[in-house]
């Protein structure tokens, strides 16, 4: 007959030992957590966001974006608009001025719409 090595069974004194053990560091690493004034640094990831929560920024960043868009093209055009009729943007805007100062022009409406 062959020789066989009978592994030795674990004590169940030693494996209350090792788990006394394990669940004393598990408590002292929440202890650690919950107290404000650890120094205990845990790195973190960024905070969980909900799908709809990423799905409106998503949504405004394309309002902006398109806003942006619109207002680049009213400037090009407009920009376009006074070289096209030789209009310099001071005379412009005295020109206005003096529309509204006259009544002739009513502030934040456009005019010629009735």
């Amino acid at each position: 007959m062959k020789y066989q090595k009978v592994q030795k069974p674990v004590d169940e004194r030693e494996k209350l030992r090792k788990f006394r053990e394990l669940d004393d560091a598990f408590a002292q690493a929440l202890r650690q957590l919950d107290d404000p004034d650890s120094d205990f640094d845990i790195p973190t990831g960024p905070p969980v966001r909900s799908l709809a929560a990423l799905e409106q920024d998503d949504v405004e960043t394309k309002q902006k974006e398109q806003q942006d868009e619109q207002e680049r093209v009213f400037k090009q055009r407009f920009e376009a608009l006074l070289n096209e009729y030789g209009i310099d943007q001071g005379d412009l805007a005295e020109l206005v001025e003096t529309l509204l100062g006259y009544g002739l022009w009513q502030q934040d409406q456009v005019p010629g719409r009735e």
